[in-house]
């Protein structure tokens, strides 16, 4: 039997999501493996490289966008440096699946997608999550009729670090604040669940001095055709949570951890005419489906989940939110 073609990825950066979750899941993967890490020190890319058996370790980004064995980069860089290493990249003939936010506006976006449509290379946004099988369980269940007619979803996403003031997520020249850092999770889900593109938004926001001014809390609701809405709130310092609910005329779903469920934790919880049920989905690790569903789209096996301009959408949405935080007021799209 052949033994299956890999996609030879390259890692630009050590970023604990880095060496915490994707190259792990890199790992486990059917199609895809860590060709090469790089950071802007040998000493640090050598560790990470020995540590998980990674074949080569550059002391640059630069060295590693020239090495011929590597095929695709994952950027999990901060995200003021999005846009220069995912263009450079692309001219340098590699796929790129970047960490969400892709940019810091809907222009750095544009700019990415048109380098990586030029150079004929793969671009996606690693909202990983999306990947996960739970999903498509809440797509049957929403098209089966039984919460009734969509009507609102509420998304919640909130932790507690700040206390760690030397965070770049406390930057807001460097993309900080809790907007970029998790609200665009329950924003893309609603794009998502809805299917369709937000109207307008109106965003209230806590600025912190303490904190390079970035937004630490914000709670907003975003209008979406039909009637439909988003009521959401994110923050950097407050409480830990997770939640989604779906709200329907007939019940309503709600998902516990719906942006880091793994495998243990993938169902969820329909309320509908006839009660309360807990609904079963298939676990699985998010971020190793992501490798394959990448790797599978640039091999040409599948289609991609999304289209790269996708993620100009989400910086749309993103950038609308913080102009309407910002400046107290409604803001339309």
């Amino acid at each position: 039997m052949a033994t299956r073609r890999k996609l030879r990825f390259g890692i630009l950066g050590c970023a604990q999501i880095a060496t915490g979750s994707v190259i792990p899941a890199i790992a486990e993967s059917e199609s895809a493996v860590v060709q090469a890490v790089a950071s802007r020190g040998l000493d640090k890319s050598g560790r990470v490289a020995r540590e998980f058996g990674i074949k080569s370790a550059y002391g640059s980004y630069e060295e590693l966008l020239q090495d011929p064995e590597v095929d695709a980069v994952y950027i999990p860089l901060p995200n003021h440096l999005h846009r220069q290493w995912a263009i450079r990249a692309a001219e340098a003939g590699k796929h790129v699946l970047c960490e969400k936010p892709i940019a810091l506006n809907a222009a750095e976006a544009e700019e990415i997608v048109q380098a990586c449509r030029k150079a004929g290379v793969h671009l996606a946004e690693a909202f990983m999550y999306r990947h996960h099988p739970r999903y498509e369980e809440i797509r049957n269940v929403l098209q089966s009729g039984e919460i009734g007619e969509l009507r609102a979803i509420r998304g919640s996403f909130t932790y507690n670090d700040a206390s760690d003031t030397s965070n770049i997520r406390f930057r807001s020249e460097w993309g900080g604040g809790s907007l970029y850092d998790i609200g665009c999770y329950p924003l893309t889900a609603a794009r998502m669940l809805f299917d369709a593109e937000p109207e307008a938004v109106t965003v209230h926001s806590l600025f912190s001095p303490d904190h390079g001014n970035v937004d630490m809390m914000s709670s907003g609701l975003v209008e979406f055709p039909g009637g439909l809405s988003l009521l959401f709130e994110c923050g950097m310092w407050a409480y830990n949570r997770q939640l989604l609910e779906i709200i329907g005329t007939k019940g309503l779903i709600e998902i516990p951890m719906p942006f880091n469920a793994r495998t243990e934790d993938a169902g969820f919880i329909v309320h509908g005419e006839n009660g309360r049920r807990e609904a079963a989905a298939p676990g699985a690790n998010p971020y190793t489906r992501q490798a394959d569903q990448f790797a599978a789209a640039v091999f040409g096996e599948a289609p991609p989940l999304y289209e790269p301009e996708d993620a100009i959408q989400n910086m749309k949405l993103l950038g609308a939110c913080l102009a309407s935080a910002t400046g107290r007021r409604r803001v339309e799209l």
